[in-house]
């Protein structure tokens, strides 16, 4: 499951490094042949020999002798170099980032300017303590591979948009996500630690309908075909250096769904608009529910409120995990917790045609290691301190699945997986539905809560 290679990679723009090499094959003589066929280049009307020819050149008549003049000006004359083009990403994008922006430096993401907050209290001894702890985005280095991890999830994404279509599988799809995040990153993620230093943030998520988020096509399972009625939820994330960028958008191919996909946009829209540094948690998720729920959707002759689903929530990022301990419900609740500067969060809302309850569906969507687990465990089983080693080399406390493993080349490992799962090392995460024959939608953005700004990092002109 490596990246796949393209004859064209890296000649896109017309920056071909062979063009100045290219022999004349449209016809006419190469250059310089000229010179070989009159020794010093002149054009005396002997029989070639130079030995005492000074004169024949001296003599010609005007007319033939400024024809001569004109005729080497011409020859002389240096070709015009054609302008070229900066080089541009590969449809699929197989272009590393590096290639792209050679001085190394990303683009910005949107900055918001934070509004006043209504309570002047100063920031409390414990939480200029925490911010101690957290002052990485003062960082510029950690701010640069947040940068890059973002302009290349734009880039991977704006590609899906314009080339998944019905027919694919959900497979097919989460395989060309991973392969063009992976070289756009320029790192296969073979070696062990390489997934580490770079590399998916967790597993694609293609959710349709009334699987609501946590799906994603493993070994073993029955391969889904995308058809044209589906709506599905698109959910990866990139990270570099542990810094993970975590944003998701939803397709569907029929305008029905549109005010579905409209109002969990615009809801998540609000809960970034909300967002900011001091805002209590409670004050974000009333905004996110009164926006999607000023929302209805018709289906099949039935007008349908949109529902915020009531048991997923937004969250913080920390370094290496992808859910930091903060949530950020959709509907009103009586969190009085506060969102503090230097903190990361995933501002992401999940709207839905049915209860807006999810249920635990069947198969696995994949793992997490404990972040406060033990570098090695005793463990009876032999096969179960393996995959352990394997898990620590790859991933960490990144969320991984079945697939990642078996690309590693991991064999036989369930046992040693249910072993480690039933003593706590590890936590599963299975697919989240609502109820059969509903449909549902999903947005998110990564935010950063730097001192001046708050910074949407993951935002794109897609959404």
């Amino acid at each position: 499951m490596g990246s796949k290679t393209y004859e064209n990679e890296g000649q896109q723009g017309g920056n071909d490094p062979s063009n100045s090499t290219k022999s004349n094959t449209a016809g006419g003589e190469p250059r310089g042949a000229h010179l070989s066929r009159d020794g010093d280049g002149s054009l005396g009307e002997g029989d070639g020999d130079d030995d005492g020819d000074e004169d024949n050149t001296a003599t010609l008549p005007l007319t033939q002798q400024s024809s001569s003049e004109t005729i080497c000006k011409k020859k002389k004359r240096k070709r015009s170099k054609k302008k070229t083009s900066s080089k541009t990403q590969s449809s699929p994008p197989r272009v590393p980032l590096s290639d792209l922006f050679p001085t190394g430096r990303f683009p910005v993401g949107e900055t918001h300017e934070y509004a006043s907050v209504v309570e002047g209290a100063s920031r409390t001894t414990a939480e200029e303590i925490r911010y101690q702890s957290r002052c990485y985005l003062q960082d510029d280095s950690v701010l640069n591979d947040y940068r890059k991890a973002a302009e290349i999830h734009r880039q991977v994404r704006r590609w899906t948009q314009e080339t998944v279509r019905p027919g694919q599988t959900l497979t097919e799809i989460a395989v060309d996500i991973e392969d063009g995040v992976r070289a756009l990153l320029d790192n296969a993620g073979l070696e062990p630690g390489s997934c580490l230093q770079s590399g998916m943030g967790f597993p694609t998520g293609l959710a349709l309908n009334d699987c609501v988020a946590h799906y994603t096509p493993n070994p073993g399972q029955k391969d889904i075909v995308l058809q044209a009625s589906d709506v599905m939820k698109v959910d990866f994330g990139v990270h570099i250096n542990g810094w993970i960028v975590d944003s998701a958008f939803t397709m569907s191919f029929d305008p029905t769904y549109d005010n579905l996909l409209a109002a969990v946009r615009d809801a998540t829209d609000t809960g970034i608009r909300n967002a900011g540094i001091d805002v209590r948690i409670s004050d974000v998720s009333a905004a996110i529910q009164e926006a999607m729920e000023s929302y209805e959707v018709e289906i099949n002759g039935k007008n349908l409120p949109v529902k915020p689903v009531r048991t997923i929530s937004g969250h913080d990022i920390k370094r290496y995990q992808i859910h930091g301990g903060k949530s950020i419900p959709f509907v009103k609740n009586s969190i009085q917790t506060k969102m503090e500067e230097g903190e990361i969060f995933a501002i992401e809302t999940f709207g839905s045609t049915g209860r807006g309850y999810l249920v635990d569906g069947a198969g696995i969507y994949g793992y997490g290691k404990d972040p406060n687990a033990p570098k090695r465990v005793a463990l009876p089983l032999a096969s179960a301190r393996s995959l352990y080693k394997t898990i620590n080399e790859n991933f960490g406390s990144i969320v991984f699945c079945r697939r990642y493993l078996e690309r590693l080349g991991v064999e036989r490992y369930l046992a040693g997986m249910n072993s480690l799962v039933n003593n706590g090392i590890v936590e599963t995460y299975p697919p989240l539905m609502d109820v059969k024959g509903s449909y549902s939608a999903q947005f998110e953005h990564t935010i950063l809560l730097r001192e001046s700004c708050k910074e949407v990092i993951s935002r794109g002109s897609d959404y």
